[in-house]
């Protein structure tokens, strides 16, 4: 494994072209040894340019790729060691499950009995073992996904291993059970893994740490915890979490936020500015009640969406939808004007988009 740092790295798919409008802007960015990252934006952001940079495939227009240190750059995919995962899997089909777990060894020239020992060892992780012998032709495309993966956790020199869009093709139903494997792959041989999607579920549940892009720039770097509880943006808050995070234009009156001319209460405050102001709540935060008290606001019951488990309720507060989450025994109220509470600890300030905390 090894760390891998973007210095200053950008990217124009054509000549002369302004900066503004390259498909990745540059940027710093830096993965260290043994830890899982996904890359998740919508198409187009730029998410696959950084990946395809980092493995070679494109040389950037600016700046450089270091591996441990070592420049890297100008050097061709094959030089940098590093195991690729793409949509479709790349598998010998004329082979077996063994013979293509064991090819990147032969290629290195390990011996047989070293050879033997990586496969068997890889092939209990993936869960492979009984099916070694097997063509590969003839397996589903979740365990041809696995062994792409395998052939890449066989090498001790591998540098990373980067996946694009690994789980596309994947049956809906399988998806869950092949993420829930790989993690857990990943977690017990520590490569450094750096995972494409557009998927924020996917990129949330898999990865140890998010990186969120728009517009070929890098918008927010954090744990899942921190993506979900503090989005620097606005853009970030729609993007992460179904439904995406509640966002209300607020008032400034005498250093007190108001909505509909009441007071909102909350625990932070930012500098007077004239900037557009809007709070932003997590619909899994905001309750319906019965009782008014502080933070909270009528409103009128627009919608309700059963999601199984959960009922996604649509509240109007003050000419502005709220959506909130409710566990199905909650039932839903009678009628429509209902109350909506805000907590306090959970609502942040917003400026012209940007997230402003000052404790």
């Amino acid at each position: 494994m090894a760390q891998l740092d973007i210095v200053d790295v950008g990217h124009a798919y054509a000549p002369g072209v302004e900066e503004e409008r390259w498909a990745l802007k540059p940027l710093r960015l830096t993965f260290e040894p043994g830890k899982t990252y996904a890359l998740v934006g919508p198409s187009g952001c730029g998410k696959t340019t950084l990946l395809n940079i980092l493995s070679g495939l494109v040389r950037p227009s600016r700046g450089k790729v270091l591996f441990d240190g070592v420049d890297v750059t100008n050097r061709p995919t094959k030089a940098r060691n590093i195991a690729q995962v793409f949509q479709f899997p790349v598998i010998y089909r004329s082979m077996t499950v063994y013979e293509n777990l064991a090819f990147p060894l032969q290629c290195r020239r390990w011996d047989g009995p070293r050879i033997d020992a990586k496969v068997r060892q890889v092939a209990e992780a993936l869960d492979l073992h009984d099916r070694l012998r097997q063509p590969a032709r003839g397996l589903t495309a979740d365990d041809k996904q696995l062994i792409s993966l395998g052939r890449g956790l066989v090498r001790d020199d591998v540098a990373a291993v980067l996946m694009d869009e690994p789980l596309t093709v994947i049956d809906p139903q399988l998806k869950h059970s092949l993420r829930r494997r790989i993690r857990e792959i990943t977690e017990q041989f520590r490569p450094t893994v750096i995972y494409v999607t557009h998927d924020q579920y996917e990129a949330m549940s898999f990865a140890q740490e998010v990186l969120v892009m728009k517009d070929g720039r890098a918008v927010q770097q954090g744990t899942p915890e921190q993506l979900f509880e503090a989005p620097s943006s606005t853009y970030v808050g729609y993007f992460i979490g179904s439904p995406a995070m509640n966002f209300l234009t607020v008032d400034r009156t005498d250093g007190q936020f108001t909505l509909d001319g009441r007071t909102l209460a909350v625990a932070w405050d930012i500098p007077q500015s004239p900037a557009r102001l809007q709070v932003g709540v997590r619909p899994e935060y905001v309750k319906v009640v019965t009782e008014p008290g502080p933070n909270t606001f009528p409103g009128r019951l627009r919608s309700v969406t059963d999601q199984g488990a959960q009922r996604v309720l649509e509240v109007e507060v003050a000419g502005q939808l709220v959506r909130t989450k409710t566990p199905r025994e909650e039932g839903v109220p009678a009628g429509e004007g209902v109350l909506v509470h805000l907590p306090r600890a959970k609502v942040l300030p917003y400026a012209d988009g940007r997230l402003v905390l000052r404790s």
